[in-house]
């Protein structure tokens, strides 16, 4: 199944107004090591995510995981 919240991690991401940059820097503050390629593939659907993941970038967007599947 392909990843269907990467474009809404995009939106809220940018809403945000975060760089792509800016956001992993988050994401290594609550201790999830990603590199901004990787962030890039999950934006762009090319890279699956677990569920682990998916409430990883809710906990760093600051938003519930529901808002992510909206």
């Amino acid at each position: 199944m392909m990843n269907i919240i990467g474009p809404k991690v995009r939106q809220i991401r940018e809403s945000q107004g975060l760089t792509q940059e800016e956001f992993t820097a988050r994401c290594n503050l609550i201790e999830w090591d990603i590199s901004r390629s990787t962030l890039a593939k999950i934006e762009s659907q090319v890279r699956r995510i677990t569920d682990e993941e998916a409430a990883l970038l809710a906990k760093a967007l600051k938003v519930k995981i529901n808002e992510l599947y909206k």
